[in-house]
């Protein structure tokens, strides 16, 4: 059984364009994930791109995202 990486490399950009896309605020969204609204905005800027994987799940649910449109596919395909 694999286990997790301790952090997921997230798109920002991705991030906010899906928050929108719901018609969420950024402290709506922040609520909903159970994180600060300033870490929320940090996330969404790209000025942190690392959450660990409860957080990373819990954008995922506030987000209604099931699959790994969130990350970073970019930078994780040049680390392969």
């Amino acid at each position: 059984m694999e286990r997790p990486p301790a952090t997921y490399q997230v798109n920002g950009a991705a991030i906010r364009t899906r928050r929108k896309e719901l018609g969420m605020g950024l402290a709506e969204c922040a609520v909903a994930a159970g994180i600060s609204r300033a870490y929320l905005d940090q996330l969404e800027l790209g000025q942190r791109r690392h959450p660990r994987p409860p957080i990373y799940a819990a954008l995922r649910t506030a987000l209604c995202v099931t699959d790994d449109s969130l990350l970073d596919t970019e930078d994780q395909l040049s680390k392969e």
